[in-house]
């Protein structure tokens, strides 16, 4: 196989007929404190819809961001055959969806993987609106393999940079963070590779602690990139250390800048995150949170704000819903 055949997912579904069922509807319930996992949010219509990891894609809504409304049905509703052929053992627990607005579309994309391990995929959705969404089965966008991959299929997120170029980064542990230059169907563009743009620690670091949840993924602890474009800099948000342990997560957020969207991302010291640098902005405060990670960050409004899951120490580890507004340091670094 080519490494250009590496990138491309060569099972081909077609969602109306080779299908599984992911949910069944559910009653709609309204809350203030939405137990989430990897939120990510959109703005359509004076509605905010937040989307985060679950049995088909979890998918609530609110008008004020404050209380939110599950909504009677997942995202999908039947899961793509070709998501168990790709990943053995995957069934219908989707985590960490991204969505963007692009050319009069939106385009979600979803992660398919088991516990632990790098055979895993980032499928493809997409639908005009989403006040009465029909979500489109675009397939696959790029699929990882254990013992031919350095990397990790899952956390995608789309980032449009200023020239309308799309691109996606994405990466759990193995390799760390991946970046790749997308074409206009949301897919890697002819010929391209995945680089990688962020690690936790540099590749010859010693005295790296082990991991406490995987024999397979090894030690470099980073996942969960977004990218954001603010002023002249991308700024990348990866989470550090470890998650989905509840009480016993140590997650926390770290960033970067660039003034390209391909990198080089240094950190406010000038460490290359490459080398394992990152500048600490988010972490348990050990009085409402554990932990906390798995950010993304929007400008709505006139604010520019940073979510995420939380573990909640009054919730037992539960996580929840995190909304923080960004201020802007002097010499253009985040803070919440």
């Amino acid at each position: 196989m080519t490494k250009t055949n590496l990138m491309l997912c060569c099972v081909v579904a077609v969602l109306t007929v080779t299908a599984q069922p992911a949910s069944k509807k559910r009653v709609p319930f309204s809350t203030d404190t939405p137990m989430v996992h990897d939120p990510v949010m959109a703005y359509e219509d004076s509605t905010y819809h937040l989307y985060c990891t679950g049995i088909g894609i979890q998918h609530l809504t609110s008008k004020d961001c404050k209380m939110w409304t599950m909504a009677p049905s997942p995202v999908m509703t039947v899961m793509p055959q070709w998501t168990q052929d790709s990943v053995p053992g995957f069934k219908s627990h989707v985590w960490a969806p991204d969505i963007i607005r692009w050319h009069n579309r939106w385009w979600m994309a979803y992660s398919c993987s088991t516990f632990g391990k790098n055979g895993s995929a980032i499928g493809l959705l997409s639908t005009p609106s989403l006040s009465a969404p029909v979500w489109n089965d675009e397939e696959c966008i790029v699929t990882s393999r254990e013992g031919r991959d350095q990397w990790n299929a899952i956390d995608p997120c789309f980032v449009i940079d200023d020239n309308d170029q799309p691109w996606m980064t994405w990466g759990s542990f193995w390799d760390g963070i991946q970046l790749i230059r997308l074409d206009t169907t949301m897919h890697v563009a002819k010929g391209e590779q995945p680089r990688t743009i962020a690690r936790r620690y540099a590749p010859n670091a010693k005295n790296q602690p082990a991991n406490p949840t995987s024999k397979y993924a090894g030690t470099n602890a980073i996942e969960a990139p977004f990218i954001f474009k603010h002023g002249d800099w991308y700024y990348l948000f990866v989470s550090w250390n470890y998650c989905c342990r509840g009480a016993q997560s140590n997650y926390r957020v770290a960033v970067g800048r660039s003034k390209t969207v391909d990198g080089l991302y240094f950190d406010r010291n000038g460490v290359d995150m490459r080398e394992g640098g990152g500048t600490l902005i988010f972490e348990g405060d050990k009085k409402q949170f554990e932990a906390a990670g798995h950010c993304a960050v929007y400008h709505f409004g006139d604010e520019d704000i940073f979510i995420c899951h939380g573990y909640s120490i009054e919730h037992k580890g539960a996580s929840i819903l995190i909304q923080r507004p960004i201020r802007w340091t002097a010499d253009g670094w985040p803070t919440l």
